[in-house]
């Protein structure tokens, strides 16, 4: 005969679905009142934490919609970002084979020019 298991408690880790299951359980709460169970809780109350849901699921709402937008703007982004960045290359290049003996020229154009010597790099043994 199969023994009655402990049962399992799945609390969802997506903060959408965790509010979803808050505001359920906070609604319950409220239906029954001063009978409810929950009031036994001492360290956490929901008549503390219930109110706070709905603005909770507002600014999750919110987040939700600026990271599509987000993910939006940074594939218009994208599209353009490799040409103008091969348009910089190219005008540092063109810049300093015309400034060659002078390359610090090129920080008129906002250029950063290191003149430093690279260091070298460690022999592997």
């Amino acid at each position: 005969m199969a023994g009655r298991t402990t049962g399992r408690i799945i609390i969802p880790t997506n903060p959408t679905e965790r509010l979803e299951l808050a505001q359920k359980i906070y609604d319950k709460h409220l239906l029954d009142g001063t009978s409810s169970p929950l009031n036994a809780m001492e360290d956490y109350k929901w008549a503390e934490e219930g109110p706070k849901i709905a603005p909770c699921k507002k600014n999750n709402d919110d987040a939700e919609t600026a990271a599509k937008l987000a993910e939006t703007l940074y594939r218009q982004r994208d599209v353009d970002l490799p040409n103008i960045t091969k348009t910089i290359n190219n005008s540092a290049a063109l810049l300093k084979s015309i400034h060659a003996k002078n390359p610090k020229k090129l920080g008129e154009y906002g250029f950063v020019v290191d003149d430093t010597p690279k260091p070298r790099k460690p022999k592997k043994e």
